[in-house]
């Protein structure tokens, strides 16, 4: 009976044993596994649905999907780890028929995959309805560390009115959809989740309004965020011109200019002469100023001198060398 004691607790003492080495291999093996935030947004709780295997030329673009693929840095880096590991993080997807699923996550994944040659990937089927469907695909892309403006005006937008949709719908039973909707505005659980202020988001919406040229100009930083808001209240055909002055005259509308020519777009008094004259003479007016550090000043002044003081000597050196140059032209 001692015997049979002492090789039972052996038993489990190497069971448990085997228990702690498997732990630590799990551990191990998900170090290995990097999940990005929205992924991990994604998969939640539901990390152990069943993963298929389906081929990429099954798997098609969301519609009027807003986030764009470009073959830049991040995108070379995402190519690299997949040949080396495979896709590691299954993406997601809804079927929309026997044939096709709809990528809701994972449109990065697919492009490099196809680069690579790859012609299947794992994926997560969702039964998604079109108003979730939206609103899982911007969950699931607007965390990403590089969004341009217009990806966050059109993906804001389409989340937006699915959420308004789901508001006036009478068959929604999900007592997580009625809580998030009861006393609020849709805008404001759009900003409520996107960790912004809800006159943020409504700015990002506005740029939506922008004709495609001024649009990619705030996405180059060329024209300013809140300048590119301020255009956008201005009617289609007034962005057109607009535009083609900008190229005549080689100027960019400042923040003030583009209020300007927004009032007087809401007045109904903005057309091309009015646009002339507010970009010339605005840049005119900038054109002649001039800015004197103070730092840059001090070395030529004792240290004692205020600002009010080193301002009276300059213009009692100007007034001399205006005088020197009058007595100059006179003698010429």
């Amino acid at each position: 009976m001692a015997e049979m004691n002492e090789n039972a607790e052996k038993m489990n003492f190497h069971a448990e044993e085997n228990r702690e080495e498997t732990k630590e291999e799990m551990k191990s093996s998900a170090k290995n596994v990097t999940l990005t935030p929205y992924d991990e947004l994604l998969l939640g709780a539901n990390s152990m649905e069943i993963v298929q295997k389906i081929q990429i030329d099954k798997l098609i673009h969301f519609q009027n999907h807003p986030f764009r693929i470009k073959d830049d840095e991040e995108m070379e880096k995402l190519v690299q780890s997949i040949a080396e590991k495979g896709v590691v993080v299954p993406i997601i997807a809804r079927a929309i028929n026997d044939e096709y699923y709809e990528i809701i996550s994972g449109h990065r994944r697919r492009y490099a995959c196809m680069k690579l040659g790859i012609d299947t990937m794992p994926v997560i089927i969702r039964k998604l309805d079109d108003d979730e469907a939206v609103i899982a695909m911007v969950d699931s892309n607007i965390q990403r560390e590089h969004i341009l403006p217009s990806e966050r005006g059109f993906s804001y937008k389409m989340k937006l009115e699915a959420i308004k949709h789901q508001g006036k719908r009478t068959d929604l039973t999900s007592g997580q959809v009625v809580q998030k909707l009861k006393g609020k505005n849709s805008i404001e659980i759009v900003a409520e989740e996107a960790g912004e202020n809800y006159k943020q988001i409504q700015r990002y919406i506005r740029l939506t309004k922008l004709i495609p040229e001024l649009l990619q100009m705030v996405d180059d930083n060329k024209l300013k965020f809140n300048t590119g808001v301020e255009l956008s209240y201005l009617e289609l055909e007034e962005q057109i011109n607009l535009h083609k002055l900008m190229g005549k005259l080689n100027v960019i509308p400042s923040l003030e200019q583009s209020s300007k020519l927004k009032k007087y777009s809401q007045d109904k008094k903005l057309n091309d002469g009015v646009i002339e004259v507010i970009l010339t003479q605005e840049t005119e007016k900038n054109s002649n100023n001039i800015t004197l550090k103070k730092k840059d000043l001090k070395q030529y002044f004792p240290k004692s001198y205020s600002k009010k003081d080193m301002e009276n000597v300059i213009f009692e050196l100007l007034k001399q060398w205006q005088q020197q140059q009058s007595v100059t032209e006179k003698e010429e």
